[in-house]
């Protein structure tokens, strides 16, 4: 495959950092309670993402990038399910939520247009 010459470049990777700073933000007037719980887990989640992201393009070899990748998908996964529990407890309004997992579905399908090329090239 012909990479990227630094991970900033991939569009995965800038899309996933837009939404981690979207989940900052989202997250910033959660109450005091939930500082050291859903409110971390949450931010952890969505930097997971893009680290991961970034991690995989490092790596020397297709397969560790895809190993990668399919965490980073793991932790937007992970993402999704506490921006939907975070909604359901009237912390973030469900405008935002629907924005955040908008985003946060484009960031999958960026994803998964990545591991298809991976996949492609190690067959």
């Amino acid at each position: 495959m012909t990479r990227t010459r630094h991970y900033r470049d991939l569009i995965a990777w800038q899309k996933s950092m837009e939404l981690a700073r979207a989940i900052y933000g989202a997250s910033e007037e959660f109450p005091k309670s939930e500082t050291f719980g859903l409110r971390m887990q949450l931010r952890r989640s969505a930097v997971s993402v893009a680290s991961h992201i970034a991690d995989g393009h490092g790596r020397l070899t297709d397969v560790e990038n895809r190993k990668c990748l399919s965490a980073a998908r793991g932790a937007l996964n992970e993402l999704q399910t506490q921006t939907e529990l975070a909604t359901s407890l009237s912390f973030i309004a469900p405008a935002l939520a629907e924005q955040l997992l908008d985003l946060s579905v484009e960031v999958a399908k960026l994803m998964n247009g990545l591991l298809g090329v991976l996949e492609k090239e190690t067959r």
